[in-house]
């Protein structure tokens, strides 16, 4: 019986070839959209699933009170770890980390790779697997390094002998390789290329007391639970500990909790000290994004079926008579909508192969197809059966209702209700596709709007260097040679770039300032001409003198300090710092760092003439001056004054654009995919046009006849179509706001809705509905009526 079912199936797809072939290629391109999807979701899904002990690795953050504000911070103090191994009996490893960008380098063979300080414990919460050497072993004494295996391979090359050798670290420390370590895949939250014991941290620093005080913030903590530990119990002992450990205490003290592996990629955003979702949001979207494709790639099926059901309807009667069930021919149609969904799956998974990597570039991801493992083959066929069963549900029990009767006098009156049911998924399709014309305007918009806002500082000519080697000591002399090479305006150094949020504390006072303990204040160390390089706008008082010594107890504030500051001016006031008075001798303008979608009310900012742990060197290139020069006279100066370190450099625009890089992908996806959906609407149009032509050819040979000309049958084809369209517009306005509506108030600096981006995108919906129903109509007003009229 099936295999007769599958002879007829064929049979009947052939016979329409090119109504089959819309339904395969629609589908087609609905499976390969929503694939796409599903692996780019699969992969931010299985973020950190390589390590083993998921559900017991955990990372301590801790939300601290400001001006009655919770602020979560990834920071911790540098005892914490060791401390909670101690004291709680649930905490079996812990480990201090903190991560850095290093010189490595054997022989003359230098390369810059990132990596962590850490302790022995790391190894094992994260179960790294040693490809040489021991891991008991490995970073138990203070001169071993443990080296991924591909930063290995770009120091030694195909050297197998790599155990015990030694290399250069910033060119003046040297360490053996205690082991090498199987390399991280790209989704890992936390990526290392080597591996330092901790007590290593800040090499050549004499004083390192302050990272065992509780007060001083710097450090990531994790930790591993024993198996069947209670989750709450040992949270609740977190939590108390850091306000244990601190003398001065108020009532909100700072606390300590933990954090899940399975939630550092998905839900890291937190708002008021309390998870409030993150990159959860954005899978969840593009999954039911492509849900969404799907469902109107399976319309355009539903759509052409019931189309044609008068075709049918006198197969199904005579079946019918014949003594066929209804049941054996819902199971002939869903046959055909199996076979139909099946090579549309084949199609799609050669479009895959053609537009996976093109897709890999556009999410900056390396997704791989993987056919044959079992999980995406099930997806597959799941994807292909949800399709069958989507497209081919309704034509089936539709077109096995008919009555024999009715269908053999051609009078079947069910074939009224079909055209309103088709008419109402074509206006749902079109909607859909004008809801994502709309909704790819309005995020490039608001992308657009925060890219051209003011921030406070001149980025447009900043170039940002990796500080290295000795180009704190040098910089006199590094400074003055970049502005005699003519391309360079000035030069300064910093502990933090103008984007980050940086270091911060609070517990300072200051004159006119009621309540100021618990105020956050960020601090910068910078050079003395930083706020005339970056361009900050100095709005009362004057910069810093190149004389630090007269500057060691002299500051410049932003505005929203100075307002807390009282009335007056603040130059000359006063502000208490640990047990030292600075005097405020200059204000500047308040700039945009940390929250790029803030609105602008930035917090008050502290800067120290100070630059003697700057890891910034911010480089203004002049105007007028061609940047490939520029680069090439910045790069010459910098490897003459620290030859061993590579010239890296960002430059600040960049940065600042990469901020956006979720958003952009949200505006950049709903662009392809608006487009997809319109060519998949613009598909069935195509079909349901050219079937309306087919099924009036007589009734246009006789307009013909009697002098109607061809832009009036091209009319009479079209009006129907496009009123489903206007309609579509006004289903589609309503949906599209309140979907927008509700993004945009996720971010403070936002733009307003304007009306004409419904105006466009229904203009476009119109012209692109016209265009495809013209060619159509076109077609069947040209004919020679002739050939229409002649049998009858």
């Amino acid at each position: 019986m099936f295999k007769n079912y599958l002879k007829i199936a064929w049979r009947n797809l052939w016979k329409n070839k090119g109504y089959s072939a819309l339904n395969i290629f629609g589908l087609a391109i609905g499976i390969t959209c929503a694939c796409l999807i599903l692996l780019w979701v699969e992969d931010e899904v299985n973020y950190d699933s390589v390590f083993p002990k998921q559900d017991l690795i955990y990372i301590v953050p801790t939300n601290q009170t400001f001006e009655g504000e919770v602020y979560t911070f990834f920071s911790t103090p540098g005892p914490l770890a060791r401390d909670l191994k101690e004291e709680i009996p649930e905490i079996t490893k812990s480990s201090t980390t903190w991560g850095g960008e290093i010189l490595l380098a054997k022989g003359d063979n230098g390369i810059n790779r990132y990596g962590r300080y850490v302790h022995p414990d790391f190894l094992d919460i994260f179960s790294l697997n040693f490809l040489e050497g021991q891991k008991k072993t490995a970073l138990s004494r203070p001169d071993g390094i443990v080296l991924s295996q591909e930063t290995a391979l770009a120091l030694f090359g195909s050297d197998k002998n790599i155990l015990n050798q030694v290399i250069k670290i910033n060119d003046e420390y040297s360490f053996t390789v205690t082991g090498v370590i199987e390399d991280l895949p790209r989704n890992v939250s936390f990526k290392y290329n080597w591996l330092l014991p901790f007590e290593r941290f800040q090499l050549g620093e004499d004083d390192m007391t302050w990272i065992e005080e509780y007060g001083n913030n710097f450090a990531d903590t994790f930790v591993e639970l024993a198996p069947n530990s209670d989750f709450e119990v040992v949270d609740k002992k977190i939590r108390s500990m850091i306000a244990s450990k601190m003398s001065n205490t108020d009532d909100s003290p700072n606390e300590a909790f933990l954090h899940s592996i399975k939630d550092w990629r998905l839900r890291s955003d937190f708002q008021d000290g309390k998870k409030v979702g993150g990159q959860i949001t954005l899978v969840r979207s593009l999954a039911f994004i492509a849900l969404i494709i799907l469902l109107i790639a399976c319309i355009n099926f539903m759509n052409l079926s019931t189309a044609r059901s008068g075709k049918r309807a006198n197969e199904v009667g005579v079946r019918k008579v014949l003594g066929s069930s209804k049941r054996r021919l819902v199971s002939q149609f869903m046959v055909e909508a199996i076979i139909l969904a099946a090579v549309s799956a084949c199609l799609s998974v050669l479009l895959l192969m053609v537009l996976l990597p093109y897709f890999n570039i556009l999410v900056e991801k390396q997704i791989t197809l993987r056919p044959f493992e079992p999980i995406h083959i099930f997806s597959l066929l799941g994807i292909t059966l949800l399709c069958s069963l989507l497209a081919g549900w309704y034509p089936a029990l539709y077109l096995s209702s008919f009555r024999p009767a009715q269908v053999l006098k051609g009078a079947n009156k069910s074939l009224g209700k079909a055209t309103i049911i088709r008419k109402g998924l074509v206006v749902a399709q079109f909607a859909v596709s004008i809801v994502f014309i709309v909704c790819s305007i309005i995020i490039y918009q608001q992308i657009q709007h925060v890219r051209v806002r003011d921030v406070g500082y001149d980025k447009g000519n900043l170039l940002n260097v990796t500080v290295s080697g000795s180009m704190i000591d040098k910089f006199t002399p590094i400074r003055e040679d970049l502005i005699t090479s003519g391309t360079v305006e000035d030069v300064a150094l910093t502990n933090t770039n103008m984007l980050s949020s940086g270091n911060n504390g609070s517990g300072l006072s200051w004159q006119g300032g009621v309540d100021t303990d618990d105020v956050l204040v960020r601090f910068r160390y910078v050079s003395p001409n930083f706020i005339s390089t970056v361009g900050l706008e100095l709005v009362e008082g004057h910069g810093f003198k190149n004389d630090r010594a007269v500057d060691s107890v002299n500051v410049i504030v932003t505005q929203s300090f100075a307002n807390l500051m009282g009335e007056g001016s603040a130059i000359g006031k006063t502000i208490a710092r640990y047990d030292t008075n600075y005097n405020v001798i200059g204000v500047v303008k308040d700039y945009l760092y940390g929250d790029m979608y803030g609105n602008g009310k930035t917090g008050p900012v502290m800067f120290f003439n100070n630059f003697d742990y700057a890891n910034t060197m911010y480089v203004n290139i002049k105007s007028e001056s061609s940047r490939t020069e520029a680069l090439a006279s910045i790069g010459k100066i910098l490897k003459k004054y620290n030859p061993t370190f590579p010239f890296e450099y960002r430059f600040e625009n960049d940065l600042f654009n990469s901020r956006f890089s979720n958003e952009e992908l949200v505006g950049e996806l709903t662009k392809i995919f608006s487009i997809l959906a319109i060519i998949i609407s613009c598909l069935g149009l195509f079909g349901l046009a050219a079937y309306t032509a087919e099924q009036r050819r007589k009734e246009i040979g006789v307009r013909k006849v009697l002098g109607s000309s061809v832009f009036g049958i091209v009319n009479l084809l079209s009006k129907d179509f496009l009123r489903l369209v206007f309609l579509s517009i006004f289903v589609a306005i309503p949906l599209a706001w309140y979907t927008m509506q509700n993004w945009l108030q996720s971010f403070t600096y936002r733009i307003d809705i304007d009306l004409w981006v419904f105006i466009a995108a229904g203009t476009i919906a119109i012209l692109i509905a016209l265009f495809t129903i013209s060619y159509q109509a076109l077609k069947a007003a040209m004919m020679n009526p002739v050939k229409s009229l002649r049998t009858e």
